[in-house]
């Protein structure tokens, strides 16, 4: 479909779709019991590249353990990432602890309440923002994630490769129901992971799709041993990590500068830990 422009019939028909199927099938997740800001921000960031079954626990043991964005703040980097451990992209824990600081230090434990001040935020994004506006505000606002795209693709773009973001916002502004935002999107989303298991994924004809790279190896994997590590002893030195990690001094090097310069650890006379 090349033309943007719905009728009026077209957007209640689709609407009615979306909205029947997840009548029956609504998925019953935890963060959806809660419109708390605090709560939204976290099941947000920790949904980040990650499948929803895999952040249901960490989600209700994360809430446990740091349950404000006070308690979050205060607490040291080594217990956040203690708990954030088997989630992974562990720079999304720091952000999330540096969001929480911020919430502290600029507006007194809340939120902001609009796209721009939520996306100056550490770790949050034009979509994670619209998403927290959406379900902790019940904001009508416009954006794109990966169920709400594989739905807009399948639906509106058959037979279309290399489908622009760009191309589909306008059809998710068009149908958006603005009346209640928090129910659409949801219902969107559980549309959209059904769809993942019925029919070829239609996110592989999106012009940003792109394959995740492979685990075994990267350096995302080597950034996990060495964080694993340092959960576990107060220092380390680079040569102690090597026998952990089996690759080349010199990469190992390179990943240690790049974890501290991101903030995860730091590095003084040779020793290395976190925070």
């Amino acid at each position: 479909m090349m033309d943007v422009t719905l009728s009026t019939d077209e957007i209640r028909a689709f609407r009615q779709k979306i909205y029947d199927y997840y009548s029956l099938n609504r998925r019953n997740l935890p963060w959806r019991q809660t419109t708390n800001a605090y709560n939204i921000v976290v099941s947000e960031m920790m949904l980040q590249q990650t499948q929803v079954e895999r952040v249901k626990d960490k989600y209700r043991g994360f809430i446990e353990a740091f349950p404000d964005f006070h308690a979050l703040a205060m607490a040291p980097l080594k217990e956040v990432l203690s708990v954030w451990q088997g989630l992974g992209y562990n720079r999304r824990a720091l952000a999330l602890k540096q969001c929480a600081e911020e919430a502290i230090s600029s507006y007194g434990g809340e939120l902001p309440q609009d796209l721009e001040g939520l996306c100056k935020l550490p770790g949050i994004g034009r979509a994670t923002a619209g998403e927290i506006l959406a379900f902790a505000f019940n904001v009508p606002t416009v954006f794109i994630e990966t169920n709400i795209r594989r739905v807009f693709i399948h639906e509106f773009f058959d037979g279309e490769d290399n489908v622009m973001d760009k191309k589909i916002l306008p059809l998710v502004e068009a149908t958006l129901d603005r009346e209640n935002p928090r129910e659409w999107y949801w219902a969107l989303m559980d549309y959209g992971s059904m769809l993942k298991k019925k029919v070829v994924n239609p996110n592989r004809r999106s012009a940003h799709y792109a394959r995740q790279s492979a685990f075994e190896g990267s350096d995302r994997r080597i950034r996990g041993i060495i964080l694993r590590t340092l959960l576990k002893k107060a220092y380390v030195t680079e040569k102690e990590l090597l026998c952990d990690v089996s690759i080349d001094q010199g990469r190992l090097t390179g990943i240690l500068g790049k974890m501290a310069e991101d903030g995860l650890i730091r590095e003084k006379d040779g020793l290395y830990s976190i925070d």
